[in-house]
């Protein structure tokens, strides 16, 4: 135990933005080598703004104070910070790198030279003027000169930039009424933000261990510290070259350039524990389990990779997953790399074995909200498949799949590998192959586009095709300018059969979703039968004899 003198205390205090600016600037105020890199998107910059101009709390920093060295970044976004004093206590920030690095990078005066293509992401504007026009007032101005009316936070606290952006705005809005008022909405907001005040969290004295259980508790912005932060942080070695956090990201790097995409961090450090010997890979006790893996962690690490790569192998290559994106369950991607870490290179029947499991999972939902017991059990499961024992699939019965298209849903995911499976090539509007594996690891979701619009099927899974286009508008548009030979060529490619496709034609949106839903079902069905899957009652879509067409008054379509 502890001794109570090591025991951290802590101190609330209150800061103007501006003084913690200058903290950093100064190298008084450091973010350690262990934090996670700086992955804030720039809606999520864009908001931090406009909740500091309308005087919401940003949530509290927690800082650490301690004379400790720890190794740190010597660059905050990407401007250089000069090194540690040497003569007293260093404050490392604990909680709070994203939002931190978003105001000094957005704030501070950036080096001159900086070449780097994402630079943009640092330079946020404020568009005056605007009056009582609704959001967004902040934006990203990629390219081009900004015209006058938009004031970069770049100058906000610095007075002769800010100075030479009013002269500007003096010369290039010619109604002088017009350019006083928006040269004072700009003293305005420079006020408002020489003016906040952050809530700071200083804990003085204590270890490392105190400092990240303090975040776990006290993390102000509903953001809890994941399992593989926290035991990065707790194992963090000063003489170590990289933390687990940085062998973490860089498995992630090597698997992502296999052409997969990555996978979630989190995977990377439940596969690591499951070879190391851990039952509880889901919400792992930290602090226990620094006692139990200390010595054993590099050799966990050093395994977890080939069973990862070995495990996205065996995705891509025997069940035809093209993306990391689209696996029902990250959990999976563990279960199948604890695996083949015991068995590198399995039988052909065990291969089998596991593809029948895979879908049977997939299709199930066993694994649906990140269950400690169920991910335990399958674990269990897989490990003794490893050592001979069979697979167990009976219990694993088909779910439905739901009426809506949301691809964060398991279901649906698994749903379109089962559409990937059954059409795998599919035609563009010339005609042409789709590369589908480019177009889903661009597009994602958004490669899926609606093919009918304004009925009340429209969320359907059936009313999803992936077609490419830049056009914001549902696919019928662009489909119905096809000649009929080449529609009726690349519709079949899309599982649109010609009685679907005829009530398209003639534009009964709701006859089309239902009889493409209906034929989608009976599809999958029949797969889930060929690997010997118990189909749900409702197989597919809700009930699907309620959604019944009657077919002989089905239309007919030329196609010549």
């Amino acid at each position: 135990m502890a001794d109570h003198a090591e025991e951290s205390t802590v101190k609330p205090e209150v800061l103007l933005l501006e003084q913690l600016l200058d903290e950093v600037a100064a190298g008084r105020l450091r973010v350690p080598r262990f934090q996670r890199p700086f992955v804030w998107r720039p809606d999520q910059m864009i908001g931090l703004y406009d909740s500091i101009e309308r005087g919401y709390p940003i949530g509290s920093l927690l800082v650490w104070d301690t004379p400790k060295v720890l190794p740190s970044l010597d660059q905050v976004a990407g401007i250089d910070i000069p090194p540690a004093p040497t003569d007293g206590t260093v404050s490392y920030l604990i909680d709070g790198h994203q939002r931190l690095s978003t105001l000094f990078g957005t704030l501070a005066r950036r080096p001159a030279s900086a070449t780097d293509p994402g630079e943009w992401v640092w330079w946020i504007y404020r568009d005056l003027g605007l009056g009582s026009h609704p959001d967004p007032r902040f934006s990203h101005r990629p390219g081009g000169e900004p015209a006058a009316r938009l004031l970069p936070m770049q100058a906000v606290l610095r007075t002769m930039e800010f100075l030479a952006h009013a002269r500007r705005l003096t010369r290039e809005v010619p109604d002088p009424q017009e350019c006083d008022a928006l040269v004072e909405e700009a003293e305005q907001l420079a006020q408002r933000i020489r003016s906040y005040k952050v809530a700071v969290v200083r804990l003085v004295g204590g270890d490392l261990s105190h400092a990240v259980e303090a975040f776990s508790r006290l993390n102000s912005r509903g953001q809890q510290i994941t399992p593989d932060q926290m035991f990065s942080a707790l194992t963090y070695r000063t003489e170590a070259q990289s933390t687990l956090a940085d062998r973490i990201s860089a498995i992630r790097d090597n698997i992502g350039a296999s052409g997969i995409g990555k996978i979630p961090a989190s995977t990377v450090f439940q596969t690591i524990l499951a070879i190391a010997g851990e039952e509880d890979v889901h919400a792992p006790h930290s602090g226990a389990l620094v006692d139990r893996l200390r010595d054993d962690l590099d050799d966990a690490v050093e395994a977890a990779e080939p069973a990862l790569h070995r495990a996205v192998q065996f995705l891509r290559y025997e069940v035809g997953v093209p993306a990391a994106r689209l696996v029902p369950y990250p959990q999976q991607v563990m279960l199948l790399a604890a695996f083949h870490h015991l068995v590198p290179t399995p039988e052909r029947w065990q291969v089998r074995s596991l593809v029948r499991w895979f879908w049977a999972t997939s299709w199930s939902g066993v694994l649906a909200g990140s269950s400690e017991f169920q991910t335990r059990r399958a674990l269990r499961q897989l490990q003794d498949f490893a050592g001979g024992e069979a697979l167990d699939l009976q219990e694993h019965r088909a779910q439905p799949v739901p009426d809506w298209f949301d691809v964060d849903d398991g279901r649906i995911r698994a749903y379109l590998l089962w559409e990937l499976r059954r059409f795998p090539e599919r035609l563009g509007l010339t005609g042409g192959l789709i590369d589908l594996e480019t177009l889903l690891a661009h597009s994602g979701a958004a490669a899926y586009r609606p093919v009918v619009t304004g009925v009340p099927e429209e969320s359907w899974p059936a009313n999803r095709i992936i077609l490419p286009s830049g056009a914001d508008r549902p696919a019928w548009v662009e489909l119905a300018n096809l000649p009929p030979r080449v529609l009726r060529r690349v519709v079949t490619s899309h599982g649109i059969r010609a009685e679907a496709l005829a009530h398209l034609v003639a534009g009964n949106g709701t006859a089309f979703v239902r009889a493409r839903a209906r034929d989608l079902a009976r599809w999958e069905a029949e797969f889930m039968d060929e690997l010997g899957i118990q189909p749900a009652v409702a197989v597919g879509f809700p009930r699907w004899s309620d959604y019944a067409v009657e077919l002989d008054a089905t239309p007919p379509i030329d196609v010549d």
